[in-house]
């Protein structure tokens, strides 16, 4: 059994990383698709523009947006779909969940991979 991941997508990719999806709405600011190096692009999985905005990754605000968006989650067919994918992918390999923020502690990957977690 592999293990789900987080990482950020500005950092070379590397073989333990496994199949690499990008959880972010938006694209990276000044990366190249070639150097993101990625297997998929779930945008979907994002938190919707409105919950991000008020997020702000304002570290304070963490708690609030870590509900507000497993309430996102809870309610995101393709969420559910995503985690039973992830279950075949994660029993040939490792599986990272990439994200763009420069906080590498209070960010959506993290809230998303505790949730898949509690799915899988």
């Amino acid at each position: 059994m592999g293990e789900l991941k987080v990482k950020r997508v500005y950092l070379p990719a590397d073989e333990q990383d496994g199949y690499r999806v990008l959880i972010d709405r938006l694209w990276p600011r000044g990366l190249s698709k070639d150097k993101a190096d990625i297997d998929e692009w779930d945008k979907q999985l994002a938190p919707s523009t409105e919950l991000r905005k008020w997020f702000g990754h304002q570290p304070e605000l963490f708690p609030a947006f870590t509900e507000k968006y497993i309430g996102e989650l809870e309610h995101n067919d393709e969420a559910q779909g995503f985690v039973d994918k992830c279950k075949t992918l994660l029993s040939q390999g490792n599986v990272t969940l990439l994200f763009g923020a420069k906080d590498e502690t209070h960010n959506q990957a993290v809230v998303l991979k505790k949730w898949m977690e509690t799915k899988l």
